[in-house]
């Protein structure tokens, strides 16, 4: 699963008891594994962040050689090659200036 804050930074949190090593594999980086190692969070969880321009991406979970896919993300694309799991960064909200009062 993942969370998104507003500045970009991105959590991924994963489940799986028996994993020696995961990592995450996407367009953000490359579809290289060895660049977002996830750590061991305790009772089989994994943990990862990151931080994301404003944007869609598509990733998966590279589990001791097997590929897995976040089906509580922010979605999923059917590839050549598998389910992807989508993440979406918004944009950041513009800020709102205070109206100026109206000179009398």
């Amino acid at each position: 699963m993942t969370n998104v804050s507003k500045d970009g930074r991105v959590s991924f949190r994963f489940f799986r008891r028996e994993a020696s090593q995961v990592r995450i594999a996407g367009d953000f980086n490359g579809w290289k594994g060895d660049r977002l190692v996830m750590k061991p969070a305790g009772d089989g969880w994994w943990t990862a962040e990151t931080s994301l321009p404003f944007g869609d991406y598509r990733f998966r979970y590279w589990v001791d050689g097997d590929w897995f896919t976040d089906y509580a993300a922010h979605g999923i694309e059917y590839s050549p090659i598998g389910i992807n799991s989508m993440l979406v960064v918004p944009k950041p909200a513009r800020r709102q200036t205070a109206k100026q009062p109206e000179a009398a």
